[in-house]
């Protein structure tokens, strides 16, 4: 099977690159902010199938820079998806949890109604409603806290911060959970090849690590495993303010992916074991 990815240098694009009939496009090919680039290669291509694996994702940025956000990460997946239902294609289109209000501490379903605290999720919606009207097979997957050893975050954070500090304080009161972008990239690549068997499967699903956590519970763990002897002191999501709303609530229902593609929860713990290894950081 040939699968196109859009995405290249991101987490999960660089975890899909590992993958067998996988192709990954960079800007270079097909600059998001440019749709009919995208949808142009697509029609060029033919692949069997189409993972949109790029995005907008500068939370904070997004706020000023709502505009450029919403082609990247609406009006881009939008015209990909077009595009795969004129070929009769599958799309699988990653998405977020903060697409959600953030509030409450019930795991969101796919169903739940949305009400995005922030410009990135206002981008991220658009794309989800655009993929949806194309009218072909497709599948949504929101995720949450996507963490890997590939280009700057939480992970390479904590570790560089624990090494200089005694104690650092990390936010306690949003929860949700990290997911490997290793897992996310299988998991994406499965749902394509069962899409193109089963258009029936479209929909959209969520899929996000296993335990739940607080940011201060990840940041343990990663000084656990690591070995870094860092104290965490826990501060509420107002002691640290940011131009974009985080949500507080980022759990997710993942029932409905498992059930329709056989896929189950991760956990993020083992993931982040095999991240730690690959930046050469356990203890």
């Amino acid at each position: 099977m040939n699968i196109l990815v859009f995405g290249k240098t991101g987490q999960v694009a660089q975890e899909l690159a590992r993958h067998e009939g996988v192709t990954c496009v960079g800007r270079d090919l097909a600059d998001l902010s440019d749709p009919a680039a995208c949808a142009a290669l697509i029609e060029a291509r033919k692949p069997d199938a189409v993972i949109n694996a790029a995005a907008y994702t500068a939370v904070d940025k997004a706020e000023a820079e709502e505009d450029l956000a919403s082609v990247i990460n609406g009006v881009a997946p939008g015209a990909m998806a077009r595009t795969c239902a004129d070929l009769g294609i599958p799309l699988v289109h990653i998405s977020t949890d903060y697409v959600f209000a953030g509030d409450g501490d019930t795991p969101w379903t796919p169903a739940d109604p949305v009400d995005p605290p922030n410009a990135y999720g206002r981008s991220k919606l658009a794309g989800e409603e655009a993929v949806r009207a194309a009218g072909g097979p497709f599948a949504i997957l929101r995720t949450s806290w996507v963490v890997s050893c590939h280009g700057n975050n939480f992970v390479k954070t904590m570790l560089r911060l624990g090494a200089e500090r005694d104690k650092l304080t990390i936010i306690a009161d949003q929860i949700g959970a990290p997911t490997p972008a290793r897992d996310i990239a299988v998991a994406c690549a499965e749902m394509a090849r069962q899409l193109v068997a089963d258009a029936a499967k479209s929909g959209t699903y969520h899929f996000q690590g296993a335990p739940l956590a607080s940011w201060a519970d990840f940041a343990r763990e990663i000084f656990a495993q690591s070995g870094t002897t860092c104290a965490v002191e826990d501060i509420p999501t107002t002691a640290y303010p940011t131009p974009a709303v985080r949500p507080l609530n980022s759990r997710l229902d993942c029932t409905a992916l498992e059930t329709v593609f056989g896929i189950a929860q991760p956990d993020w713990r083992r993931g982040l074991g095999d991240i730690l290894k690959d930046l050469g950081a356990t203890s």
